[in-house]
């Protein structure tokens, strides 16, 4: 069964040949889609991130960030990050060309 959600909203703030830097802002249960990330990539958080991640296989995992922290990731990792508080959050993701 589809659960219907807002989409998350991208702001892409820079797009050149070396990087491609995103914004992205979510209201309370806000989802990005089912993605691959065809990059490495780093992520800073803005605002404090409850982050409920569905994950290929059907397993999902919950990950809490305060506002200000980052972390990188591999080109490959596939999810759906979906914004799991009761609060708007927000993060920049920095794609690795």
């Amino acid at each position: 069964m589809m659960i219907a959600r807002e989409v998350a909203r991208p702001t892409v703030l820079v797009d050149d040949d070396r990087v491609k830097v995103t914004r992205w802002d979510f209201a309370p249960g806000a989802e990005t889609g089912w993605h691959r990330h065809g990059m490495d990539y780093v992520i800073t958080t803005v605002t404090p991130c409850s982050m409920l991640l569905e994950e290929p296989g059907g397993g999902t995992r919950r990950v809490d960030f305060e506002a200000g922290v980052a972390y990188r990731r591999d080109e490959g990792v596939e999810h759906n990050v979906i914004n799991g508080g009761d609060a708007p959050m927000a993060f920049v993701e920095v794609e690795l060309k």
